[in-house]
């Protein structure tokens, strides 16, 4: 999946303005500021909000737009806002742009669909949508024509979107709470307004930021599950601050596990990049939330439902024995992972989420190295919807986890089917090499690239050796995580070459993966 396909508000992060608590809930220090201050702020505000996910085609220029949103009821092309005056924002004044922000409504007077996330936005100080507009308008123009959406009736006619915003939307402005500190209320401002964490965590997409959403309480989202943030509900609002932050930070907290799918976005595009003062803030805001028990399991399909087998001995038998033969060995035969290298099941709050589906979603996607963790082969190419169903029971439900045992087959097929990554299906995906100087050591016909080819079943272990030589010579700062992916990256086309079938492809990668991270790490390996 990509990170930006929200079911029906798709861009979503968490985030923060700029100034002091204070300051960005007035609409005055924007206007005083220095142009080359509002510009880099707004530059800050931009990345809070994550603007470019979404606005961002894949290999397009930063803000032309053009990515395809995808709803359940079509595909929404998102617009330009770089400041090109035929196809853009270069005919917009401020109180144009702060009335797309804060109203919901259009430059020709359209009501805008909620797959942008104003009614989170309508809660933004015009400062700070000031500010974002100053900076949006530095960018370079780039003509990118707009493109109607493909939507199903009754939702392709705007007009119906009245009936929509009578019921889920009234513009407002962030009302501080007096009974809170300044720094509660600067998270709050961050969540509710430019983070629109609610976008995915809410339990109802479909009700925008109305009372009847189910704020923060967790959601099903592109087939993964946002957990919700709600204390005392398996979230991660149970975590402490420091965790929280070094979270947000890096994607990963001891003992907690790592991020994965959409929010790995972004912590990469927006979280890693705020000051940890607004990033405390946003925990604090969450841990001083009222504790609750978060929101129903994730509903599930009547096929699923009845076929999940989950109160029957024999079906969690069989969840067990396939756990101890597919994942134990990375795992734990008690969930409790390798610390620092392996993410733990145990207490892993992506686990014990209301619904399963980021279990099921990575066995079947898999996940490359990141933040000092491991790769994971996608093991699920290999098993059967049942058989990743009663993994994923015998998982949620093991080692001290309490979640529903609500998976199965029918909830499986579906996700099976959305499950494209290069580690999932090397014959129809892989991903380019990010890092430059890897990616130059790896070329075809260097030294590296010419390593990886000549590997064997009985031939392997020296070639990774000397490959991941050349690279640390070749890129000395790059981490382990991108060494390794960029070995799994080089092989990808290598695998694909050999006609396999899915299964078999997916095993060769994840195993040349695996083995890669398992020689920096073994005693004695290159790291």
């Amino acid at each position: 999946m990509t990170a930006r396909n929200c079911p029906i508000f798709p861009s979503r992060r968490f985030l923060r303005a700029a100034l002091p608590a204070a300051a960005c809930l007035t609409a005055s220090t924007a206007l005083a500021a220095p142009p080359s201050a509002l510009i880099a702020r707004g530059r800050y505000l931009a990345t809070a909000g994550d603007c470019a996910a979404c606005h961002t085609a894949p290999g397009a220029r930063p803000f032309a737009g053009g990515y395809n949103v995808k709803t359940p009821f079509g595909t929404i092309p998102t617009p330009n806002i770089t400041p090109d005056k035929t196809s853009g924002i270069g005919w917009m004044t401020e109180a144009d742009f702060y009335h797309v922000m804060h109203d919901g409504i259009g430059y020709h007077g359209e009501y805008l669909y909620p797959a942008m996330p104003f009614p989170w936005y309508t809660h933004v100080s015009r400062a700070d949508d000031d500010a974002i507009f100053a900076y949006l308008k530095t960018q370079a123009p780039v003509t990118t024509p707009a493109r109607a959406p493909h939507l199903a009736f009754p939702f392709n006619p705007r007009e119906g979107l009245v009936a929509w915003r009578a019921a889920f939307f009234s513009p407002g402005h962030f009302t501080p709470d007096p009974h809170q500190s300044a720094a509660v209320n600067r998270g709050a401002y961050l969540v509710q307004g430019l983070g629109h964490c609610g976008a995915c965590h809410d339990a109802n997409m479909l009700a925008g930021d109305s009372k009847f959403a189910g704020k923060l309480h967790g959601g099903g989202i592109d087939g993964w599950y946002a957990p919700s943030l709600i204390p005392g509900s398996s979230g991660l609002a149970d975590w402490s601050v420091p965790q929280l932050v070094g979270f947000f930070r890096h994607g990963h907290a001891p003992g907690s596990g790592v991020v994965l799918g959409p929010m790995a976005q972004v912590v990469h595009e927006s979280l890693s990049h705020l000051s940890t003062t607004d990033l405390t803030d946003i925990a604090l805001y969450l841990k001083s939330l009222p504790a609750g028990h978060g929101a129903p399991p994730a509903p599930v399909t009547t096929a699923a439902a009845n076929d999940t087998g989950a109160n029957d001995t024999g079906a969690s038998d069989a969840g067990a024995n396939l756990y101890l033969s597919h994942c134990a060995f990375c795992h734990g035969q008690h969930g409790q992972g390798m610390p620092g290298l392996i993410p733990a099941l145990a207490g892993n709050g992506a686990v014990t989420a209301g619904g399963p589906q980021n279990v099921i979603s990575i066995v079947l996607r898999g996940h490359l190295a990141q933040a000092g963790y491991g790769p994971m082969p996608a093991v699920g190419a290999g098993l059967s919807d049942a058989q990743i169903a009663a993994i994923a029971n015998y998982v949620r439900a093991s080692w001290g986890n309490h979640a529903p045992a609500t998976a199965g087959p029918g909830l499986v097929g579906p996700l099976r089917e959305a499950a494209n990554t290069m580690l999932a299906d090397p014959n129809r995906s892989c991903a380019p090499i990010a890092n430059p100087a890897l990616n130059a050591a790896l070329a075809p016909g260097s030294a590296a690239a010419q390593a990886l080819a000549s590997l064997t079943t009985d031939h392997i272990l020296g070639p990774l050796d000397t490959t991941l030589a050349d690279l640390k010579k070749a890129a000395p700062q790059a981490t382990d995580a991108e060494r390794v992916n960029a070995i799994t990256a080089a092989y990808c086309p290598i695998v694909a070459a050999a006609h396999l079938s899915q299964s078999q492809a997916a095993t060769r990668l994840g195993n040349i993966a695996m083995l890669s991270w398992g020689q920096l790490h073994q005693p004695g390996g290159r790291n």
